[in-house]
């Protein structure tokens, strides 16, 4: 059976759980190896065992935010696909600084459906 994601591995990063939970489980449901952390910390410390294809990361953490996650995960990932997600419409404006600086993050906002989801990580 033809599976979308092809055994891609996703790093989903959200401090709320249950939204980095169902993510994983859609991803999960359609062919990625998933793996979750809850703060970018977490996230920087999965990377001594994890090679992420792909990051899906909230924009607004604690602490280290999605977007200096993106960008501290690209210097040791540097062919990582990066898609931000957030509810505040504000958040992409905090996108304009880091393509200034070529980083090529995609930006999804929340709520958003899970065919959104998947197409915005489709090759």
């Amino acid at each position: 059976m033809f599976s979308p994601g092809g055994s891609r591995v996703v790093l989903v990063v959200d401090d709320e759980r249950l939204i980095a939970e169902t993510i994983a489980a859609i991803l999960s449901r359609s062919g990625y190896i998933s793996h979750v952390a809850h703060s970018a910390e977490q996230a920087l410390r999965l990377l001594d065992t994890v090679t992420p294809h792909i990051l899906i990361s909230d924009v607004m953490m604690p602490g280290m935010n999605g977007v200096q996650l993106a960008i501290a995960l690209r210097k040791q990932c540097p062919d990582c696909k990066v898609l931000l997600c957030s509810g505040a419409v504000s958040c992409e404006n905090a996108l304009e600084e880091p393509r200034n600086q070529g980083y090529d993050f995609k930006f999804l906002g929340k709520p958003f459906h899970a065919t959104d989801l998947l197409r915005s990580i489709a090759d």
